[in-house]
């Protein structure tokens, strides 16, 4: 017991009740406790027990309680004991050294109930420090658009962010000038659940400055623990997320995704940086602890006795506690006689060298036949220059590859055989691993089996193995592609290696071309590239690596590793299912046919089946030019479950691709979704034609889609002198008012009148004062307003020889002089509204302002062009050479494609406006360029040709399963940019009026 003189009582756990009185009945109390931080405990109830101490035995009650730590000698036991505290000092001195086994568990159970904080559900915290990234001071900011998420996967990852958002990992930020795009991988064993990554490697890894502090190395962790007895691990969970990030370095850390920017707020894997960052920090945190060393989220404890290493753990466990940092206890290891560290067992004795390291190499195979004879001595042979002797030993198995020689393995193949692998093995071949010398990791795969070497290249530029590595394929990884399989290869090489490799600067060696193209670090993750090789590349991404391509010859050490695979081991071959192969079916579910009728279409498909089988054994080198559509993409090829698939999406067969156009079609998307929506799933050489022939042949969609692309704007000719052609328009209701506009075409000069009624006589006597002043133009434009279409407003622009075009209803763009004016003039009078002075002091500064600034179409100011001179002012900029400057910036904007014609009598569809529909209509007049009357039952219409379109589609069907394919083909839409003016028609001449007034009045 632990004696406490701050517990009122004396107390044990209800785990030492049942293993130590489990015969004492218990007794129930009403007695509550309080813990130290102030929170009640209740009892489970309370037993007499006999305490013997000094001679003299006594019956006292002892508590018990649910999740109690060590027993406790309370002060009501001390009253009643009278200890002998010379012999307890003496004693506790005397006490060091190993505990019973009993004693120890008992003991570490109570430790670790007394940290049971550490242990805890979620993310820690590290109190005290935070990250700062610190990037090159010539790095300017990368911004990555988002990359786009798989439909079938888009819910998994809106529930990931949302889940990340609400735990304060990530933060939703409006903009960044910085941005990473994301990978979406789905958790291994968890098909309902997905790993949100950045591919930092293409934003801030490049730029960033690396933190220059060590990884320990294994001399220096092997020296700390010296002496140890037994050994604990404890395994911190998702130790870099519980790392802050400084809050100036967090924009670097922005990721972008389909629903936004979203900013990390803690330290993130993939980050180059990361490792040396974490490092420093927890040794900082485990400073001055003895028999303790960490290697990034692995602790090793020990100590010379079970006392010590208790005491040790002890200290550990409660530093992190202090910190607020959280482990993970099923990966945790206590009292452990020997443990596996950095690829090295380390025991009381010393450190050894894993026997995992050349586990690869002594207990390889014997050859079966001449091909694998040959891979293994292409592996002797790569470190033929190492190894003595080696033609002498090797001529048993040389003499097998003669031509004309049986193959048969005799008792002195044997003993070369076991010979050449025990020198591979030997310490005069063997390096031991040194963090400051250049590392290499060359990985290679065979149909059935994977091989990796480990080497350092030495100052001479040779290549001496660290460790070997070998494994057979599981039966599912036997159905990988090529491709698939020589990347597994480079990723399990890395994790088999880990240790060795994290933190560190190697090279990965391949004789796979493409690979070095998909997992190239200065490179981002190809979209389109299968599932399976994005996880691996995001794994991949977070180490420091290079990557590098070596032909099949020069590459024979891990060649003849691969050919000569250990069995695989029971947990491999009871791994989980292969997230990608999750995915696969997630996808197929989605398709209108089943995945057995995708693998029987394809089998039987002439260019599906060769494609197949060119996959699954490996294109050549310089594609194939037989399929050139598949050879163009044959990087994201692969097979999963026998279904040929290109990146994400299936690969659809000939015959069943209508089966699936139709069902894209089901919700009369239209082209550009409907492209979208079959990019999540599926693809075949010219599908993207193919969705644009159906959608322009469906008579439903051509009915009820929107207007026609706009026609080319049609300038009007700019008049030769002021006041020729107005353009008029209302603006408001804008602060309580409204305010009819009218702006000069010639010079941009407006005129702004504040109107407290808009009918068609109050307008009259607007613009008779205005022309009192300004004179008569010769034509006015306005849209349809009633105030514009009322005899009245007719019979006034009559009178006055005023020529009065309108523009085509819903159409504004005719208009558009007035309309952009209006928003000038909207969001200038906005701008002044703090401003403490009239509507009217507001509108007259603004018109004053406008009239004397230059115009961007003129490159004059309006006063200039008007009145022949500016207002008086300090600006007073003039530009020569006028009209054909105008001229030229007016036609630059107008598009080389011609306008649309129909025929007078042609049948038309027409834009109804009062139900938003299309209407048959006929043609029957032109009078303009752009614009038609359209005769509709007995009324009739004028439109712009913007608001008609062809009666019926072009007589195209769904394509048929025996065309050939063809070449992808993306629609290119050109957007005309808006203009300050917008020009369009010119006026017909049939609107000639014969002027009816006097040249000194006005009607």
């Amino acid at each position: 017991m632990e004696l406490d003189t701050g517990s009122a009582l004396s107390v044990i756990s209800e785990s030492d009740y049942k293993q130590l009185f489990p015969k004492l009945p218990l007794v129930q109390t009403s007695v509550m406790l309080k813990t130290y931080t102030g929170e009640k405990v209740s009892p489970k109830g309370k037993l007499k027990v006999k305490v013997t101490y000094g001679g003299k035995t006594q019956q006292l009650e002892l508590y018990v309680l649910k999740n109690g730590g060590p027993a406790l000698f309370g002060r009501e036991w001390l009253r009643k004991i009278q200890l002998d505290w010379h012999t307890i000092k003496a004693l506790n001195m005397s006490s060091a050294g190993n505990c019973s086994p009993h004693s120890v568990t008992r003991r570490l159970s109570q430790l670790l109930s007394a940290n049971d904080r550490v242990f805890a559900e979620g993310i820690g915290t590290l109190k005290g420090m935070k990250a700062r990234i610190e990037l090159d001071e010539k790095a300017t900011p990368r911004f990555h658009k988002a990359r786009p998420v798989p439909y079938a996967l888009r819910p998994k990852v809106d529930a990931e962010l949302q889940s990340l958002e609400a735990s304060g990992i990530l933060s939703r930020v409006e903009w960044s000038d910085w941005a990473t795009p994301i990978v979406p991988v789905i958790k291994k064993g968890k098909a309902e659940a997905v790993r949100i990554c950045g591919d930092f490697k293409v934003s801030i890894n490049p730029v960033l400055r690396t933190v220059q502090y060590p990884l320990p190395r294994i001399e220096d962790i092997f020296a700390s623990l010296a002496g140890g007895e037994k050994f604990s691990k404890i395994d911190l969970a998702q130790a870099y997320l519980q790392m802050e990030i400084e809050e100036s370095s967090r924009k670097f850390l922005t990721i972008n995704t389909h629903r936004g920017l979203f900013q990390y707020n803690r330290l993130v894997f993939g980050v180059a940086s990361a490792p040396a960052i974490w490092q420093r920090a927890m040794d900082q945190v485990l400073q001055d602890i003895p028999g303790t060393q960490c290697y990034l989220d692995d602790i090793i404890v020990t100590g010379k006795n079970d006392e010590e290493h208790l005491q040790n753990l002890s200290k550990v466990l409660t530093r992190l506690s202090e910190y607020g940092l959280h482990a993970k206890r099923s990966k945790c290891e206590f009292f452990k006689s020997e443990i596996s560290y950095c690829g090295h067992v380390i025991d009381k004795h010393g450190l050894h060298k894993s026997q995992e390291k050349i586990e690869a190499v002594l207990q390889a195979p014997k050859p079966e036949n001449v091909s694998q004879l040959r891979s293994f001595l292409g592996l002797v042979n790569y470190y033929h220059k190492l190894l003595p002797n080696l033609a002498t030993t090797l001529h048993p198995l040389n003499t097998l590859l003669q031509t004309g020689v049986k193959w048969e393995w005799s008792e002195k193949c044997d003993r070369a055989f076991e010979e050449i692998k025990r020198l591979i093995t030997s310490d005069e071949l063997l390096t031991h691993y040194d963090p400051t010398r250049p590392i290499r990791l060359a990985c290679d795969a065979s149909p059935y089996g994977i091989g990796c070497v480990l080497s350092h290249v030495m100052k001479d530029g040779s290549e001496r193995p660290i460790a070997f590595t070998s494994r057979s394929l599981t039966s599912a990884e036997r159905n990988y592609a090529q491709i698939d399989r020589e990347a597994l290869s480079l990723v399990w090489g890395v994790k088999k290696f880990h240790h060795y490799l994290y933190g560190q600067r190697f090279t990965l060696v391949t004789d796979h071309q493409p690979l070095v193209s998909i997992f190239n670090p200065r490179k981002g993750i190809p979209v389109m590239s299968a599932t399976r090789l994005q996880r691996w590349a995001l794994y991949l991404g977070a180490h420091s690596y290079d990557i590098e391509f070596k032909g099949t010859r020069q590459h024979s050490n891990a060649d003849g590793l691969s050919r000569l695979p250990l069995s695989t081991t029971e947990e491999e071959k009871t791994s989980s299912l292969d997230p990608a192969e999750v995915f696969h079916t997630a996808v197929v579910d989605q398709l209108p046919v089943t995945n057995t009728e995708i693998q029987r279409q394809t089998r039987n498909d002439p260019t599906l089946s060769k494609v197949y089988n060119i996959t699954m054994q490996g294109w050549p080198a310089h594609g194939n030019s037989m399929f050139p559509e598949f050879s163009a993409r044959r990087d994201q090829l692969s097979v999963c479950q026998g279904t040929l698939m290109c990146g994400s999406r299936v690969v659809v067969p000939s015959k069943l691709r209508s089966r699936v156009l139709e069902n894209l079609h089901e919700g009369h998307l239209g082209t550009v979704k409907m492209k979208s929506l079959a990019r999540s799933y599926v693809w075949w050489p010219g599908i993207d034609k193919q969705i644009e022939d159906l959608t322009k042949g469906c008579s439903g969609c051509h009915r009820v889609q929107n207007a026609p692309p706009q026609a080319p704007l049609h300038p009007w000719e700019w008049p030769s002198a002021p006041w020729q052609r107005v353009h008029i328009d209302f603006a408001g209701p804008f602060m309580n008012s409204m305010f009819l506009i009218v702006v000069d075409a010639h010079s941009k000069w407006p005129e702004v009148i504040p109107m407290k009624s808009t009918t068609s006589e109050k307008t009259i006597a607007a613009l008779r004062s205005i022309f009192s002043r300004n004179g008569v133009p010769e034509l006015i434009v306005s849209d349809n307003g009633s105030q514009y279409t009322s005899e009245e407003f007719s019979l006034f622009m009559k009178k006055n020889g005023i020529k009065h075009f309108k523009s085509a209803p819903h159409h504004p763009a005719t208009n558009g002089l007035a309309e952009r004016f209006v928003q000038t003039f909207k969001k200038s009078i906005k701008a002044m509204e703090k401003e403490d002075i009239s509507l009217q002091h507001k509108v007259d500064n603004f018109l004053f302002a406008y009239r004397n600034s230059v115009h961007a179409t003129t490159n004059q100011t309006p006063a200039m062009l008007f009145m022949n001179r500016n207002l008086r002012s300090r600006i007073d900029l003039l530009k020569p050479d006028l009209r054909r400057e105008v001229h030229n910036k007016q036609f630059s904007y107008v598009p080389i494609k011609a306008a649309r014609h129909f025929e007078i009598g042609q049948e038309v569809l027409a834009r109804d406006y009062r139900e938003d529909k299309w209407t048959p209509v006929r043609i029957a007049t032109r009078t303009g360029p752009l614009m038609y009357t359209v005769d509709v039952g007995e009324h009739t219409w004028r439109r712009h040709v913007d608001q008609i379109k062809d009666a019926q589609p072009k007589n195209n069907t769904l394509p048929s399963s025996d065309l050939p394919p063809s070449d992808d083909h993306t629609t290119n839409i050109n957007v005309t940019p808006a203009t300050e003016t917008l020009v369009l028609d010119k006026i017909p001449a049939t609107l000639d009026v014969t002027p009816q007034v006097t040249p000194e009045t006005l009607s």
